[in-house]
């Protein structure tokens, strides 16, 4: 589904829709990590010892490298299936049929790299019921792929239909390494 020069996108309105989308996820977000650390240290017991609260980040980051896997499932099916597609990324461009799976791989792995590397270097500054901000991220990180690839599919020509799954996935790690970056340079 690669965008027809002839479908017009309105960029005032898109970027209208970012932003909404956008304050919704900081709204949602904020909530969710509060709602997670608040309540998740009742059911479990979270690490305190550094080497496991590094295998805590590396076990919760597997729940993320799934999306990634699901990514290359979806482009693998999609390509096996087309004529067009099935050459490979070195034969071409992918055709309209596997556009918004390959776009949906290539912006997960990316955030997927992003939020591991918040998750490790949380888990190296936060101990107990602190790592509950790393599960809770890890659930938004998954509604908002599931987002992100629902409102690709329905609207792939503008970013108003991927907005809130991409907020919903990027602002918990942002917000992870803000928090890393600021527990590194102020001292405790």
């Amino acid at each position: 589904m690669t965008r027809q020069p002839e479908a017009p996108v309105n960029l005032h309105q898109e970027e209208l829709a970012i932003r909404r989308a956008g304050v919704l996820s900081l709204i949602l977000s904020a909530l969710s990590l509060g709602v997670g650390y608040f309540t998740l240290p009742v059911w479990f017991e979270f690490p305190t010892a550094l080497v496991n609260r590094l295998a805590f980040a590396i076990q919760s980051s597997l729940f993320v490298l799934l999306w990634v896997l699901v990514g290359v499932m979806m482009v693998s099916v999609g390509r096996r299936k087309s004529l067009a597609d099935v050459g490979g990324a070195a034969a071409g461009p992918p055709s309209e049929k596997i556009a918004v799976s390959v776009a949906f791989l290539q912006n997960t792995l990316e955030q997927a790299v992003l939020a591991v590397g918040a998750y490790l270097a949380l888990a190296t500054l936060l101990s107990g019921p602190w790592l509950s901000l790393i599960a809770t991220a890890v659930v938004l990180f998954a509604v908002g792929r599931l987002l992100f690839l629902i409102g690709y599919r329905r609207d792939y020509r503008g970013a108003r239909g991927r907005a809130l799954g991409m907020t919903l996935t990027l602002l918990p790690t942002l917000a992870g390494y803000v928090l890393a970056i600021a527990l590194i340079i102020i001292p405790s």
